[in-house]
């Protein structure tokens, strides 16, 4: 054979030899693929039968003789020689073959017939990459509904075996006929199940190493489904006209994991009629019969005029009546006829007498016991909420009078009403709560007014005390109202939704945005006016007998809060205090904002200053967490504290769709020389404070707004802002070269830490005859939005028009102090409380007044809370108000189901005597 020992590797051997006797080698083992794991050697084998050499050829070339390792042995049965061959493949030898396959090894045999070859074995170096090329999503499916989760392994060699795994516990295919995960690695659940729902992995794993894939939480959700309808209830009214209502719930099934709730109402009405009962009457007697033997004659008369129908009653009396016919003359058993008929008469007459005696005194009984229970049932209350049907009821108008014998609540009721006075209510009216009639004063209470008139549009209205609209008109006179009450008289409009127009010169011009207020167990609410920051304090949250000067301020100067990055500052810094104040039920403040609310485009945070100064994150809005809450509405978020401080937030957009909204304002006022004019573009927040900021500004400037405000969408993509001046009237007006068009950087707009940014222009009149100015200011960002604001005015200061603007009115009322402060009655908000803080069969009743208020998330929060429905009750006062909206609350309430027909027991006491000074404070 060639020599295998010396340098050339690549010597040919020869392919046969020589004809010998014998047989071609037969290979007993050939060499298998093999992996090089990490830097650890394989080895490579190969067994033959009858063989004299064997030697390994990898990659076409044959390998050195020193590397070989040969083992000799003779087989028993047939004697014929077997050679066992042994290499070893290193990494290294892998990593620098570069050929167009992969790294190869085959063994050739000898014998003294010829040679043989075995198979080729490849040899390659094993790995598993760290990344998946697709991790499983999470998913919220229907109940039945399919569910597939994708996952494509790390790339690796050999390839990776997939196995899933569920909150930890590995999954067995074949023991749920439901599951498979044979299908590319994916796993697929047939018909989902609730219990289907957890935490999902995909492992991936080869002969180098095991991987793990990004969890995939599965949500199994079930909607919400209507039970069956209940039967119709009876009429309710037991003549003429009604109605009668049947309910269903959602409970068939109930809503889980998030699924919808019920589409619908929860309760049918429908008019019904019940016919009215009609009593018998006797129709005219008849004439009297002839004159008998016995000497009487007779007359009768019917039950059918009308006859009794639907249940009513008999006629009551005789059918038939008789008289002697001779007038005594003549004789019956030897007696005139007209004693025996005496005797009879005496006799009836007294049973008739005892009679009416008996029945007199029964109901003189019935009458007193009547007259207590009005008058119990007129001072408590039950603890069930009002009938859905009254909540939304129909209009109906009625009147009453305010004076009443004896009535304690009023003073001095001995006094003759003045039947010159009236009150007549158009709209809703405001209703003063009687457990709340203790708080009162001398000087808020009446003296004796005649019949007041009034108007209610909803009885529901009635039953909380709380309306959107109402006139009064009325005639005062000395003495109407108690010494110290400056009540308006008049005619009073108020504004729908407690707005109202206001011109510049209104504006306040306090240098200190701070309202202070003494509070005490009654709770109230504190607002810096035109600001839309506000603090509200539930009533309880104070302890009994104890009472606090509570503050809230916005920081004017720069805040000492910097945001990072591309983080912007959405709102005022507001504190509230004093910090030393413990509080046993959740406040609520209320920060304006200027982000266009969406999730997939901010991250918003809320953050509070330490006492040493340090900012501290409290929360993400959309965290889920016990310590607060946050609601985000589009221009205020309403966060429930317990604890008081500075407090601020910060918005991370988390994409260039990310809005700030920018208020766009355009003031203007002649400069020294006459003949110029200045105007100036204001670019600030969408918050009610920073506009305010820049109207006191311009006040003291003598400007003037010159056009209604408008809103601009501002981008967070990097693009500048671009604010022009245009058709300037040529002839009339000029404007110096280059300065129509002014550009201020992304940057110097985005991170302005909520000081105005603002553009001035200068332009100058040909003549001091041109007293009217018309343009265009176009503000706008490059590739994004753009406002035009058309600009007609005066430069003459006589003749200039007021532009006026819009702004909640609560510059009256920074402070309000007890029942006042609250859209809903103190004995109304109990008995809601009582009702859905109660368990049931179906659940806590108050997530569905938590759900029909729109509040869907974060739920744990609230069952943390002593009564979860006083707190979703204190959220809804903070969100409503300036508007007071009550009807939305009826409506929860209504598709709730979960009313009773108890409207009557708002007493009259409530509705005769309403508190107009509270009437006024919600712009009635």
């Amino acid at each position: 054979f060639p020599s295998l020992s010396g340098n050339d590797n690549s010597e040919a051997l020869p392919e046969s030899i020589p004809s010998a006797p014998g047989t071609l080698p037969h290979f007993m083992e050939e060499p298998d693929d093999a992996y090089i794991i990490k830097s650890n050697p394989i080895v490579l084998r190969c067994k033959a039968m009858p063989a004299m050499q064997i030697f390994f050829k990898c990659n076409g070339e044959w390998v050195h003789q020193n590397e070989h390792v040969s083992e000799e042995s003779m087989d028993e049965t047939t004697g014929l020689k077997v050679r066992e061959v042994f290499i070893n493949v290193t990494r290294q030898q892998v990593e620098d073959f570069h050929g167009p396959e992969d790294y190869w090894c085959q063994c050739v045999a000898w014998s003294h017939l010829g040679t043989s070859k075995s198979r080729k074995a490849s040899v390659r170096i094993a790995y598993l990459r760290k990344n998946f090329e697709q991790d499983p999503q999470g998913k919220e499916v229907p109940i039945e509904g399919m569910i597939v989760l994708h996952c494509r392994p790390p790339e690796g060699v050999p390839a990776a075996e997939v196995e899933w795994l569920k909150n930890e516990e590995p999954i067995d295919s074949n023991l749920d006929e439901n599951i498979d995960t044979r299908a590319d690695h994916n796993l697929i659940i047939r018909q989902a199940r609730l219990s289907d729902s957890g935490n999902y992995t995909c492992m991936a794993a080869n002969i180098v190493a095991k991987r793990r894939s990004m969890s995939a939480t599965v949500v199994v959700y079930v909607n919400g489904g209507w039970s069956s309808w209940t039967e119709w209830s009876n009429c309710n009214a037991r003549c003429g006209r009604g109605w009668q209502k049947r309910s269903r719930t959602c409970t068939n099934p109930a809503p889980l994991n998030g699924g919808a709730f019920c589409e619908g109402m929860s309760v049918q009405k429908i008019t019904c009629t019940s016919l009215c009962p009609v009593d018998g009457n006797w129709e005219v007697w008849s004439e009297w019969s002839v004159c008998s033997p016995e000497c009487e004659h007779l007359r009768v008369r019917e039950c059918i005029a009308p006859p009794p129908r639907n249940g009513g009653k008999y006629c009551e009396g005789l059918s038939q009546e008789s008289e002697n016919c001779t007038e005594g003359l003549c004789i019956q058993d030897k007696k005139p006829l007209h004693e025996i008929k005496s005797q009879n008469i005496e006799t009836a007459s007294d049973i008739a007498l005892y009679s009416g005696l008996g029945a007199a005194v029964i109901a003189v009984a019935v009458l007193v016991v009547g007259v207590t229970l009005y008058r119990r049932s007129q001072s408590e209350y039950g603890v069930d909420v009002i009938d859905s049907s009254a909540l939304t009821g129909g209009f109906q108008t009625f009147n009453f009078k305010t004076v009443r014998q004896g009535n304690s609540l009023l003073l001095n009721s001995s006094l003759q009403p003045d039947l010159t006075v009236s009150r007549t209510y158009s709209g809703p009216i405001c209703l003063q709560d009687p457990m709340d009639k203790e708080l009162m004063t001398e000087s808020s209470l009446f003296n004796p007014l005649s019949d007041i008139k009034v108007k209610v549009q909803s009885s529901f209205m009635v039953s909380l005390g709380v309306t959107e609209r109402a006139e009064y008109h009325g005639k005062g006179h000395s003495g109407t109202f108690p010494h110290g009450n400056s009540r308006a008289f008049g005619t009073m409009q108020a504004r729908n939704k407690a707005t109202y127009v206001q011109s510049l010169s209104s504006i306040s011009t306090r240098s200190e945005l701070k309202t202070t207020a003494i509070f005490g167990h009654l709770g109230g609410r504190l607002v810096v006016p035109n600001t839309g920051v506000s603090l509200l304090i539930p009533h309880g949250a104070i302890p009994e007998e104890s009472s606090w000067e509570i503050y809230l301020a916005i920081t004017q100067k720069e805040s000492s809060l910097q945001p990072e990055g591309t983080d912007v500052l959405l709102g005022p810094e507001v504190t509230c205090g004093p910090s030393e104040l413990a509080v046993s039920t959740p406040f609520a403040l209320t920060i304006p904002h200027c982000a266009e609310v969406n999730a997939e485009h901010w991250n918003i945070h809320l953050k509070k200053r330490s006492q040493q100064g340090k900012w501290e994150e409290v929360m993400s809005v959309e965290e889920e967490t016990t310590s607060c809450y946050c609601l985000l509405d589009p221009y205020a978020c309403h966060i429930l504290l317990n604890s008081f401080g500075t407090y601020a937030l910060i918005g991370e957009p988390i994409s260039d769709c990310a809005v700030r909204q920018l208020k766009v304002a355009v003031f203007g006022c002649l400069s020294c020389n006459s003949l110029d004019y200045n105007l100036r573009v204001y670019c600030m927040d969408n918050t009610p404070c920073a506009f305010q900021e820049v109207v006191l500004d311009e006040r003291l400037q003598g400007g003037q707004l010159l056009e209604e405000p408008k809103l601009l969408h501002f981008q967070g993509n990097t693009f500048s802002l671009q604010i022009s001046v245009l058709d300037i009237p040529p002839f009339l007006w000029r404007i110096k070269p280059f300065t129509a068009c002014q550009e201020v950087p992304f940057s110097r707009v985005w991170c302005s830490s909520q000081k105005p940014l603002h553009c001035a222009f200068s332009l100058e009149r040909y003549t001091p005859a041109t007293t009217q100015l018309s343009c265009k200011i176009c503000v706008r960002q490059v590739k994004g939005h753009e406002q035009i604001l058309q600009i007609q005015t005066s430069i003459v200061e006589n003749e200039r028009e007021t532009i006026a603007f819009f702004a909640h009115d609560d510059s009256n009322f920074p402070a309000q102090m007890g029942p006042k402060a609250f859209k809903i009655p103190y004995s109304i908000r109990q008995r809601i409380c009582a009702t859905f803080d109660t368990p049931n069969a179906k659940g806590k009743d108050w997530q569905m007044l938590a759900q029909k208020n729109s509040i869907n998330r974060n739920l744990s929060y609230f069952a943390t809370q002593s009564s979860p429905s006083a707190v979703i009750l204190d959220l809804w006062e903070a969100r409503h108000q300036h508007d007071g909206d009550l009807d939305s609350l009826a409506c929860a309430l209504e598709e709730i189901g979960r009313t009773h027909s108890k409207i009557s027991d708002i007493t009259e006491t409530e509705i005769e005597e309403p508190d107009f000074n509270y009437s006024r404070q919600n712009g009635l």
